[in-house]
């Protein structure tokens, strides 16, 4: 971990304004980006981006200088857009079809490869639902396993894996209607 980086996070442990908006400016970018993959639109982005940089702040005293500290901000971010999503799937109630969830799931291997502009692939993946949305950043950008999802959220690991084939086919089909109708 490079000097500066380490004094900033002192800093911000001894509740330094000036260190904190360092902090802020130098991982925004990064962390926004989370918020925006895994939130719905730009205000529920806004909104956990403020809430997680919070609870940085005020947990910034445990990080022990072992491994990444941009990693380490990173969990923070995405545990609390999780926390926001579960929390509006417990409200709406979303019900996840659990039939035939052995057939469901598809061998993409086979797949052509289509370029996306990375703004129309972020569009696309706030569309999708959340529990979808949820399950496949989790497993396309954070890289977890489904059996590391499925522990996380509290579900099989088949419908992790349900729920990430219906989230490509989802975004498969936008994409082909979106590359249909330039084509037309």
């Amino acid at each position: 971990m490079d000097k500066k980086l380490q004094i900033l996070i002192q800093k911000c442990v001894e509740n330094d304004r000036n260190g904190q908006r360092e902090l802020y400016t130098l991982l925004s970018p990064v962390l926004y980006g989370i918020c925006l993959k895994y939130m719905r639109n730009k205000t529920e982005a806004d909104d956990v981006f403020q809430d997680a940089f919070i609870i940085l702040f005020q947990k910034i005293n445990q990080y022990k200088f072992e491994g990444s500290f941009e990693g380490w901000a990173k969990r923070i971010f995405v545990n609390e857009a999780l926390e926001v999503l579960r929390k509006k799937q417990r409200r709406l109630h979303v019900e996840i079809e659990n039939s035939n969830l052995n057939n469901s799931i598809e061998d993409e291997t086979n797949e052509p490869s289509i370029m996306v502009s990375h703004d129309k692939l972020l569009t696309h993946i706030q569309q999708l639902p959340d529990n979808y949305r949820m399950i496949f950043n989790l497993y396309v950008f954070e890289g977890y396993s489904h059996k590391a999802i499925a522990d996380k959220l509290k579900m099989a690991a088949g419908t992790s894996k349900s729920l990430l084939s219906r989230a490509k086919s989802m975004l498969r089909t936008k994409i082909n209607e979106e590359l249909n109708e330039k084509v037309s």
